[in-house]
């Protein structure tokens, strides 16, 4: 249980702090990473579900056994992302740069299906 505490902490804090600097880099990223952006509200959309799931590893981290059946669609959230990536990279739609974030996710998923097998069933 110790374990999974540990990993969602990590995941969510991560994530808070690879996040919210992009509520303020709608213009840069356009401007550095053409072509611009033409659907802000996809793109304030992800942000934003993004943030809510890192409070939801957060409260996951509060008490793993209780939230362990939420533990599956965090790693549903980490692999969608990360495979996303490796594909577009695939298809050279993404730069290689790019592909660490996918590569993190990856990991965090890794990390989360470990902790889903290492955190006991909650009994009543």
């Amino acid at each position: 249980m110790k374990f999974a505490k540990i990993i969602f902490v990590i995941a969510g804090i991560w994530g808070v702090l690879i996040l919210t600097p992009l509520y303020f880099m709608f213009n840069t990223i356009s401007r550095q990473d053409p072509p611009a952006i033409t659907h802000p509200a996809f793109y304030y959309g992800f942000v934003g579900a993004g943030l809510a799931w890192q409070l939801a590893f957060l409260v996951i981290a509060k008490n793993p056994v209780r939230f362990r059946p939420m533990m599956l669609p965090a790693i549903v959230e980490k692999f969608a992302y990360g495979i996303a990536l490796v594909a577009l990279y695939l298809e050279r739609r993404l730069h290689a740069s790019d592909l660490t974030f996918g590569a993190v996710d990856l990991l965090f998923g890794l990390l989360f299906v470990v902790a889903f097998l290492k955190t006991p069933a909650h009994t009543a």
